[in-house]
């Protein structure tokens, strides 16, 4: 099997067929990112699509001294940053909708884990509460708190990922911290149920 990196070289040379290996590589990673950013699925599978039409496009620029990893997020990053600029609605979504597909809808199965059912349950119901809290946020705060909170990236990673210095990255997360709390106090007393012990 091929690595990334001879994936990345055979790319960048009209390989088609190398540039699928990388897509089905990184597609759950991509989609996944696009999710916690757009806010509902439909939005996110655009974005993903339109992510990897820009990939491929400027492969034959990626410089291989960064991870591709890395480097897809911040394409992904940066076109929903463009996206957003435009004026394009964060839409709502039921979570019984089926995803649509050539053959016909399918519907969205979850991977089975040890929780009971209301364990599950629950916490998708808080992961979606946070996904619609989080959309209230201003932009510049929600990207830095997915990529640190849910993705996990140093605050170094973020700061390249968005072309700005370190100091501006600890500013934009502490301010998004402190926005979330307000915004999920708002939420608790607007429905008399506390989400934090």
């Amino acid at each position: 099997m091929a690595t990334v990196k001879e994936l990345i070289d055979k790319a960048r040379e009209n390989d088609l067929n190398a540039f699928e290996e990388l897509v089905i590589m990184y597609q759950d990673r991509v989609y996944s990112h696009c999710r916690y950013l757009a806010g509902n699925p439909d939005d996110a599978q655009d974005l993903a699509q339109e992510v990897f039409v820009q990939v491929y496009k400027g492969i034959k620029s990626f410089r291989q001294e960064a991870n591709f990893g890395t480097w897809l997020h911040r394409i992904t990053l940066n076109h929903w940053i463009n996206v957003q600029r435009r004026g394009s609605k964060i839409k709502t979504f039921s979570l019984d909708e089926p995803l649509p597909y050539e053959d016909g809808d399918i519907k969205r199965e979850l991977q089975a884990h040890d929780d009971t059912p209301l364990e599950k349950l629950e916490k998708m119901e808080f992961s979606q509460l946070i996904q619609l809290i989080l959309a209230k946020l201003p932009a510049e705060f929600r990207t830095v708190l997915i990529l640190r909170e849910m993705e996990g990236y140093s605050y170094d990673e973020i700061a390249q990922m968005l072309d700005c210095s370190l100091g501006t990255v600890k500013s934009r997360i502490s301010r998004g911290r402190k926005a979330l709390k307000k915004e999920i106090g708002h939420w608790e007393q607007k429905h008399g149920i506390t989400l934090r012990d």
